[in-house]
């Protein structure tokens, strides 16, 4: 069904979806994108699941956005660009108003795009080893898309810690960045995962779904105006020079130029 994704079911109504592009470091593509759309509303339309575990096969939860996605974007019209950016921003949100809880597993490192997947889960465990970043001024772009749904997490004052400066920070920070809700040792982290699940399989669904829509109702705005803002700075960069050296040096194995 999913190109880029498994989805796997337990018999107590608890889906597992499972980022599947291990040798890309499970890097959103295009495709993981559309995947990513389609598997949200598959599983919020399905009455037999109770809770969603959002996981990752491979050495690394999400390495950010593909960045050979990204390229192709340089040469796009700036409708394909729009398009693009309008994507990847439509499946964050149908992960962050999915009707049921949403636990994220973060197993291995996340950059970028990856702490925006965190950050739409309900809550996030992380094992005690991994590193995270938004990592995009590195590469001459902004964590536009994801931006909304990491400043919710964070709050703004802890988001200037890391937002702009391309860091890298351990499971230990992005705890008190309020990313993570716990970091356990590794072999511990499917029992933690586990424990933030049961309890909602004592509750009724309806009630659950119900007091998600109403929280996020209450909490800070991600309407469709903050979404649309946030698509065209992610268009903006891509339109830019920036982006292009950026990503370019990646691929060419070198600096970019404002590197000192």
């Amino acid at each position: 069904m999913y190109e880029t994704l498994d989805v796997t079911r337990d018999e107590r109504g608890v889906a597992t979806l499972w980022l599947d592009r291990a040798e890309k470091h499970n890097a959103m593509s295009a495709r993981m994108i559309a995947d990513l759309s389609q598997a949200a509303e598959d599983l919020g339309a399905d009455d037999a699941v109770r809770v969603v575990i959002l996981a990752a096969r491979g050495k690394s939860f999400c390495a950010g956005g593909d960045l050979g996605w990204m390229r192709d974007q340089f040469e796009a019209d700036p409708d394909t660009r729009a398009a693009e950016a309008t994507k990847l921003a439509r499946m964050l949100q149908a992960l962050n108003t999915l009707p049921k809880p949403l636990i994220g597993r973060v197993h291995g490192n996340a950059f970028g795009g990856g702490v925006g997947l965190a950050s739409v889960c309900d809550v996030a465990i992380g094992a005690d080893h991994i590193l995270m970043g938004l990592t995009e001024t590195r590469l001459g772009l902004i964590p536009a898309t994801i931006g909304p749904y990491v400043c919710a997490r964070m709050g703004e004052a802890k988001a200037r810690r890391v937002f702009m400066s391309g860091r890298r920070f351990d499971a230990g920070e992005a705890v008190t960045l309020n990313l993570l809700a716990r970091a356990v040792p590794e072999d511990g982290l499917d029992a933690a995962v586990e424990a933030e699940v049961a309890p909602y399989l004592a509750c009724a669904p309806g009630a659950v779904a119900r007091a998600k829509a109403l929280l996020r109702d209450m909490g800070p705005r991600i309407d469709e105006e903050v979404i649309a803002h946030s698509i065209s700075e992610l268009a903006a960069c891509w339109s830019g020079d920036e982006a292009p050296e950026g990503i370019g040096a990646f691929f060419d194995k070198r600096k970019p130029r404002w590197t000192v």
